[in-house]
């Protein structure tokens, strides 16, 4: 199906202002059109005076028909200017709602997709889709669709007029009219691939940029600004290469549709000019035709700067109807989840799973986290530990097995009622531009103030954020980059104490915070956690030391379970894992394993 078609079934809703804009814009054309006429009229008067073709409706004394030409003129001309000025306004308005629309449906659709669509897809290049291609449509409604239309109306108005007034000439006027079609269909056509490159290398050029400046500090560290400045000019290079290929077929259009042009007006000159003299054809009429077949033809060079737009338009609306087409692979569930009924039990039942091509990570794992219970999962890289949270948040489906709450499948439950009851803090701290205070309040918006600072307390914040410029209204910066790593993470930890879930899963919340930091989100935990469920993903086993259960994992798999005394005195991974953090396993020899 054409873009243009695709777009058509998607706004729905603003048919009847696209048929209302096309109806100012057709009545702004005709009234564009009638000055010829009037020339017309007015070469007539002085010609044939009291024979005139206004004299035929009434008119016969010169002077008169001189007043009434001029009424008409100014009525005419005002009415043009009306309908300029609606047609404009209408399809301005137009473009600047769909174009709204456009993005916010896009955009709410990707936040419903799964996580592997981000995790497979370039932020900087969802980034162009959102906008740069949303804008290209917007840009093509302000102008391209009314001339389009303009030019259609021109067609159909001086087609009549000229077959009115002298139809063994009107044909000529017309002859190119059918080479400039076929030429602009064929262009359109040769020219759609070259401008959906031109948006991939758009996107290209985006995501790189993007990219670049999230990771600015390690481009410092490393001094790699020289390598990453020519590397973004290989893909601008590239960008450039794919907009010199569409240039060179767009500028070749408008000169060429001249030159076609130049026959039907020759035509038309000479050929009226002839009927003329000879006295077959009336002088005002044969200015009629001179001045019709420019206005007819001469816009027709404009197609190809229409037609430009028009294929910028539609390769971005592909790539921004293809992001709405996006199936969501994980279907949501119909039981509701009322935070008030949950009891927080979670069972991993022989669960497997691999991410989208690649290796197993969970291979058959069945654990047990009962309810109001702290129960951690510890293991080396790629163990499994952090899929497992996102298996609890249901950001992926096992490929077999289930995992439960209370009893439930995960994949019977409402996503949202699944994710409110669930509080995470994360190693990887994602904190917006924004104030403290919004930080805090951001999963719970209208919280009062003091229970945003009753949170921060609880999370040991409080103390380091009134020390800030502005306390609580201190802005931090994108991504919180004007706070300490320390100082993200308590801001974390107040973020879930304030929405008070019933489960609360800590990832790494404690792997790159210092031991004074680490021993005061220590002391916020064990306050948070009572009677609540804790789920405790650690690198740093003296954060689990008191937890009820420790789960150890080794290729998606339970190596050892128990307590932490349990394990610790027994022979396996955890305790090896101690000994080394303890520092008890210095001794070694180099390429002894722990």
């Amino acid at each position: 199906m054409s873009p243009l078609r695709r777009l058509w079934e998607y706004a729905t809703e603003y048919r009847s202002d696209a048929k209302i804009a096309t109806i100012y814009s057709f009545l702004n054309k005709l009234f564009d059109l009638a000055p010829p006429l009037l020339i017309g009229a007015a070469v007539d008067i002085v010609v044939r005076r009291e024979n005139s073709i206004l004299a035929d409706f009434g008119v016969e004394d010169t002077r008169t028909q001189i007043v009434v030409l001029a009424v008409m003129t100014f009525t005419i001309w005002g009415l043009e200017s009306f309908f300029q000025y609606v047609s404009s306004l209408k399809w301005r308005n137009l473009a600047q709602s769909i174009q709204h629309e456009l993005r916010m449906d896009a955009y709410g659709h990707v936040q419903g997709l799964e996580l592997s669509y981000f995790e497979d897809r370039a932020t900087g290049d969802l980034m162009a889709v959102l906008n740069d291609d949303v804008n290209q449509l917007e840009r093509f409604l302000d102008t391209g669709a009314d001339d389009v239309i303009q030019t259609g109306a021109t067609v159909v108005l001086i087609g009549i007029v000229f077959f009115v007034l002298a139809p063994s000439v009107a044909w000529m006027a017309f002859i190119p009219i059918p080479f400039i079609l076929w030429g602009s269909i064929r262009y359109q056509r040769t020219l759609e691939p070259r401008y959906a490159a031109v948006r991939e290398q758009a996107a290209e050029i985006n995501s790189q940029l993007s990219n670049n400046l999230g990771g600015i500090a390690t481009i410092k560290s490393f001094i790699a600004e020289k390598r990453e400045v020519a590397r973004l000019g290989d893909t601008s290079q590239r960008y450039r290469e794919a907009n010199r290929s569409a240039i060179k077929l767009s500028s070749a259009f408008s000169p060429l549709i001249r030159i076609v042009i130049l026959v039907g007006f020759t035509a038309t000159l000479v050929f009226g000019g002839f009927q003329s003299l000879d006295g077959s054809l009336e002088v005002g009429a044969y200015s009629v035709m001179v001045f019709l077949t420019q206005r007819l033809l001469w816009p027709l060079t404009r197609l190809g700067q229409t037609f430009d737009l028009y294929q910028r338009a539609m390769a971005s609306t592909s790539r921004v109807l293809n992001v709405l087409d996006t199936e969501v692979s994980l279907a949501d569930g119909t039981v509701a989840l009322p935070r008030k009924d949950v009891d927080g039990a979670f069972a991993f039942e022989n669960v497997t799973f691999a991410y989208s091509e690649g290796p197993v990570v969970l291979d058959g794992l069945s654990v047990e986290i009962p309810a109001r219970k702290t129960t951690a999962f510890v293991g080396s890289t790629g163990a499994g530990k952090t899929t497992l949270v996102k298996l609890l948040l249901r950001f992926y489906d096992p490929v077999s097995g289930r995992v439960t709450l209370d009893g439930r499948d995960l994949r019977e439950l409402q996503v949202n009622d699944l994710r409110h009851a669930i509080g995470v803090v994360s190693q990887d701290v994602f904190l917006f531009h924004g104030s403290v205070r919004d930080n805090i309040a951001y999963g719970k918006p209208d919280a009062d103030f003091e229970d945003i600072v009753r949170a921060a307390k609880i999370a040991e914040a409080d103390e380091f954020i009134n020390e800030l410029a502005d306390g609580y209204d201190t802005i931090v910066g994108e991504r919180g980059q004007k706070l300490s790593g320390g100082q993200r993470q308590r801001i974390s930890i107040a973020r879930a104490v304030l929405i008070d879930p019933p489960i609360l899963v800590l990832d790494e919340a404690t792997s790159s915070v210092d031991n004074e930091t680490e021993a005061a989100i220590q002391r916020s935990f064990d306050r948070l956690s009572v009677d609540r469920t804790t789920i405790v993903i650690a690198h740093r086993l003296s954060t689990i030391r008191y937890a009820d259960r420790i789960y150890v994992l080794d290729r998606g798999q339970v190596a050892q379970q128990g307590t932490h005394d349990q394990l610790a005195d027994a022979e396996g991974i955890y305790s090896g894992l101690w000994s080394v953090q303890t520092g008890e396993a210095h001794d070694r020899r180099p390429g002894e394993v722990a």
